[in-house]
């Protein structure tokens, strides 16, 4: 991939832009196998799943820098001025497109870009994310709602200019801090979700909703996934972290293309983000998945508290759950931790599909839990021209 940003020190975020793509594969697959080593080598290693190294960025999180009339939306540069990377070669083609419209719109709006150095202004972000069916969410991130009114004036531009846009909402962060989103969200259109199609499966995505950036890969985790434990065949399968659904609903029918010991497969979702589960729920009612629940919780809270949940309020997630035969875990970089790892160590679970991006505190999990061995690992690069991977473990109890 070329990238005139890059060449011309404007952007350094690809940090492996220099090496050749297959040369990025291959060390990301030597880092995972090193950091396993021997205690933790599976019995199969899969091959990387790849995709497209450039136009594969399903979001982009822009600054707005500049001027009303003249915006940028891209990065700061050390000096906290506007750098303008419409350009960006990592973004799908759709938002590539949209972006110089949403510029525009900036300016129709009369947005004033946040002056990072002055502390003054009001547009600090717009987010972009594109479906597989190329609708479009756009999120302006605000500091206050001083400008909704002309913003929502402008909006029929916007909506005529683009028309693959499909939510527009406005997200409030008034605080001065590093940080890309408040927690106030105002949806200014009739439709408040995005659908991303990953082949049977559609998750509704809301503004604050957390969705893997590399739509490809995506759905291949969530297909191997499924197809790990559909070979296993549990009937109760816990989603740790489960964000919008994406492996709970990918796994809730079982025995896709096999015969299946279950009529159904008992399926729970927990998520601390309201938002994501409010995605995750509609998604599963408009699939007819009547044996997939989904609650906002901790998850290693949940998993703990799960002896006592039989005492739960009736119609709550945790009611009368026991452990289940299969537990997937897809933590962020921190990983699941002593606790949730020591829970799953002591637990009568027979099976974990880890999903993990961070393999260091994948293999310090794993050492946390000697009663798995690990059956197959597989990387998928979804993070091309950076060291950021995500890797995948299928565990069993000797």
């Amino acid at each position: 991939m070329q990238c005139d940003y890059f060449d011309a020190g404007l952007c350094r975020s690809c940090t492996l832009l220099d090496r050749p793509y297959p040369v990025q594969v291959a060390e990301k697959e030597v880092r995972v196998r090193d950091l396993l080593g021997e205690r933790h080598a599976p019995a199969a290693w899969l091959p990387t799943l790849t995709g497209p190294e450039s136009g594969f960025r399903n979001k982009a999180k822009m600054v707005v820098g500049g001027t009303i009339d003249e915006p940028t939306l891209g990065i700061l540069d050390g000096r906290g001025q506007g750098v303008d990377l419409r350009g960006c070669g990592l973004h799908t083609a759709g938002i590539q497109e949209a972006l110089p419209t949403l510029a525009a719109f900036v300016t129709r709006a009369r947005l004033l870009p946040y002056d990072v150095p002055k502390r003054r202004g009001e547009a600090k972000y717009v987010h972009v994310t594109e479906s597989p069916s190329g609708e479009l969410m756009v999120r302006f991130v605000l500091r206050s709602e001083q400008a909704l009114p002309r913003l929502r004036a402008e909006l029929p531009w916007l909506l005529e200019a683009l028309p693959r846009v499909a939510v527009v909402s406005v997200n409030l962060l008034p605080e001065h801090k590093a940080v890309l989103e408040g927690t106030d969200e105002i949806v200014l259109t009739d439709r408040e979700t995005l659908t991303m199609q990953l082949g049977e499966v559609d998750l509704e995505l809301r503004p604050q909703s957390f969705f893997q950036t590399n739509t490809a890969i995506a759905a291949g985790l969530y297909a191997q996934a499924a197809e790990w434990v559909d070979a296993i065949d549990p009937a109760t399968v816990w989603d740790l972290y489960c964000g919008v659904g994406g492996f709970a609903l990918h796994v809730a029918r079982p025995g896709a293309g096999r015969t299946s010991r279950h009529a159904h497969r008992e399926v729970v979702g927990i998520e601390t983000s309201e938002e994501a589960v409010a995605s995750a729920r509609g998604s599963a009612r408009r699939a007819g998945l009547e044996h997939v629940r989904f609650a906002a919780d901790d998850a290693t809270r949940f998993a703990t508290t799960a002896a006592a949940s039989a005492s739960a309020e009736p119609g709550s997630a945790g009611a009368g759950t026991a452990p289940p035969e299969l537990v997937i875990v897809n933590p962020p970089r921190r990983g699941i931790g002593a606790t949730l790892a020591g829970w799953l160590e002591g637990s009568d679970v027979e099976h974990v599909v880890y999903s993990s991006c961070n393999p260091v505190t994948l293999a310090s999990d794993l050492d946390a839990m000697p009663s798995f061995d690990v059956v197959a690992t597989r990387v998928f690069d979804m993070f091309p021209q950076t060291p950021h991977l995500e890797a995948m473990a299928l565990l069993r109890r000797r």
